[in-house]
């Protein structure tokens, strides 16, 4: 009897350092995620191409997200609407994250002379809002834009 009770007790003591331990790597991985990571809702984007300036506001008619890990990123963009002028664009890759910087190489796209590209941007987050800012060039394209989007945390 005094055998059961102590295997009992033994198994009981591994599992509760089990559970505890892998509470421990979950809490350190949160804390060192990047407050970038997560999923963003694009509100406005500026493109400011030589003397012409075009904001959008991608709150009507239309949405954004983006999700963005420790190591890639993916957006998605759809329309609203039900008509023939449907819209949906995606992409994604690979990113890399800094404390006020942000690169994405985007891998996949679907307006793919946009792939294989790397893009750079300043960021800077203030309560749930992201700010970035940064220079889009593919001189196959003749793109060469300042680009500056502003999103919303989603929760």
């Amino acid at each position: 009897m005094k055998y059961c009770h102590a295997r009992i007790i033994v198994i009981s003591l591994i599992t509760f350092l089990l559970a505890t331990s892998c509470q421990k790597v979950s809490q350190q991985k949160a804390l060192s995620s990047p407050p970038l990571t997560g999923t963003w809702k694009l509100l406005t984007g500026t493109i400011i191409q030589g003397k012409d300036t075009t904001i959008t506001n991608y709150t009507i008619n239309q949405e954004l997200i983006k999700i963005i890990n420790e190591t890639h990123f993916a957006f998605l963009r759809h329309d609203l609407g039900e008509d023939s002028t449907a819209i949906f664009v995606s992409g994604g890759g690979r990113c890399k994250i800094d404390s006020k910087n942000y690169t994405e190489h985007l891998d996949f796209c679907n307006y793919r002379e946009w792939e294989n590209n790397t893009f750079e941007f300043e960021y800077k987050i203030t309560g749930d809002t992201l700010t970035t800012i940064g220079i889009e060039k593919i001189d196959d394209l003749g793109i060469n834009q300042l680009n500056i989007e502003q999103y919303l945390r989603v929760k």
